[in-house]
């Protein structure tokens, strides 16, 4: 977005109001304050008080705690601060703009209903008091409006939107970050806060060891884990991507999450690759095409607010869950008897991640092995997920259930042990996440069950002491799935 057209520059100062955009560089709202000239109050406010704004999960505010940590490090190497405030947004921000005597306040903008209607109402009170209030995109590479079907519709089908996203321009290219800028003093009135007076960190107990051994937050290492992406892991993406054991995911979706680095980065950083040599077009196709399904997310959640909630697809209102909060228990804590499940929920629990292809084989046995309602997964998940997105996560979930836009079919029910086989066929995913298992062969490692007794003993496994006896079936799991199904069909 370019710097709105101004007088000379004054003393009063603009604001950059942080967000979801923790990051300098291709930080529109950040460069067009500066362009102005005139003093810069960078600030945070941490807001769980507005209506219908979803809190954070506790994985999420452990990454928060850093982001914003190396965030303030970076401005203070500007020789500025971060002013970190907390309340609720709509009445505190125009407080802290007039307390500053500023002229402007600058931001990124989000698509959620809620934060769309803190906005709206901060931008409406801003420019009541005489003040300019400018809004940038600085979290998407195509808004959710900018594109439509033929018909003037949203789009439902991932595919034609992506492939109408495709015939558009290239996005801008990247800004960088400010050299210098001027600094303003905050107001004495109201008073910041400090970031460790957020509690953001988990203290009793303390479950973030996982976390930390694994993660590093910030723009800095966001930059980082995208070069060593496009360099090493880039080339042969297509072909491995699906692999857990083989370890070629960008590991990027945290960063972008929270705005550390911008899809505009990433798009300009995987496309250079190709052009360069250094990763085959397919790949990066198929890594651009993953980048297409988080702007799809966004699509859906800003035309279907309760992407989280509700179902997409109305039919599955009446579908039959169960209450069972025992085999829930069991699949949130990788105890279900299903070597790729359980190998999955325990990654998630220690790093914060899940591999995708994983994600998927876990929601599914969940919602249609378990018959457990997909909101209590995506809960789960918003929960322990250090990249937990409000339009991935909802959007993601619903596409497993079969609820959702362009959705799976509900009767497409993974099979644990085939995809285990298939995507970790000697077993080292498993072996990493599920030890109790290592010393089993490849034969065996998706299905200790069938190992004959020998064999057990042999690598030291009682079933039901060591390891579980699977929680149902498969054949009664999914049988029962689909006469569930069979009661909403029409």
């Amino acid at each position: 977005m370019p710097a709105p057209k101004r007088a000379a520059p004054t003393d009063r100062p603009v604001i950059v109001w942080f967000r979801e955009d923790l990051r300098l560089a291709d930080n529109r709202a950040l460069t067009a304050a500066v362009a102005t000239g005139q003093p810069v109050l960078a600030l945070y406010v941490f807001d769980e008080d507005s209506p219908g704004v979803r809190p954070l999960g506790g994985a999420s505010r452990w990454w928060l705690h850093h982001s914003l940590a190396t965030l303030a490090g970076d401005l203070d190497d500007l020789g500025t601060t971060l002013h970190i405030y907390r309340g609720a947004t709509g009445k505190l921000m125009p407080k802290l703009a007039t307390a500053a005597n500023a002229t402007a306040v600058f931001w990124s903008r989000r698509y959620g209903a809620a934060e769309r209607d803190v906005d709206t109402a901060v931008k409406s009170a801003l420019r009541n008091a005489g003040m300019d209030a400018e809004s940038c995109n600085d979290h998407l590479l195509i808004e959710p409006w900018e594109i439509k079907t033929k018909a003037g519709e949203p789009f439902k089908v991932f595919t034609p939107f992506w492939r109408t996203a495709r015939a558009l321009s290239d996005p801008p290219q990247p800004l960088p970050k400010p050299k210098s800028l001027r600094v303003a003093e905050a107001p004495t009135s109201p008073k910041p806060t400090t970031l460790d007076s957020l509690s953001l960190l988990p203290t009793k107990p303390d479950w973030a060891a996982g976390l930390r051994d694994t993660w590093t937050a910030g723009e800095a290492s966001a930059r980082k884990q995208l070069s060593d992406f496009i360099a090493k892991r880039l080339p042969g993406y297509a072909a491995g991507r699906d692999r857990p054991d083989l370890g070629v995911t960008s590991g990027l979706s945290p960063h972008l999450r929270f705005g550390e680095i911008g899809p505009r980065q990433v798009w300009h950083a995987a496309t250079r690759a190709a052009e360069d040599g250094t990763a085959l077009h397919d790949d990066v196709e198929k890594f651009l095409s993953e980048l297409g399904w988080r702007e799809f997310s966004y699509h859906l959640l800003f035309h279907h607010p309760d992407l989280s909630t509700a179902n997409f697809d109305a039919r599955f209102d009446a579908f039959p869950w169960a209450e069972n909060s025992k085999a829930l228990r069991a699949w949130q804590r990788g105890r279900t008897g299903y070597p790729i499940v359980d190998a999955g929920m325990r990654e998630l629990w220690h790093t914060g991640v899940m591999h995708n292809r994983v994600r998927m084989i876990a929601a599914s046995f969940l919602i249609k092995h378990l018959l457990v309602d997909w909101r209590q997964g995506e809960q789960w998940f918003w929960d322990t997920l250090v990249d937990a997105d409000p339009a991935n996560n909802a959007a993601s979930w619903q596409w497993v259930a079969g609820s959702g836009a362009d959705a799976a079919p509900y009767f497409r029910i993974f099979n644990p042990v085939l995809q285990g086989a298939k995507f970790d066929p000697e077993g080292t995913y498993v072996r990493r996440w599920v030890p109790e298992l290592a010393k089993l062969s490849h034969k065996h490692i998706h299905q200790p069950w069938d190992a004959p007794a020998a064999v057990l003993e042999g690598a030291g496994i009682t079933l039901g002491r060591d390891y579980p006896h699977p929680i149902v079936a498969l054949d009664e799991g999914r049988a029962r799935a689909l006469a569930a199904f069979d009661k909403i069909k029409r």
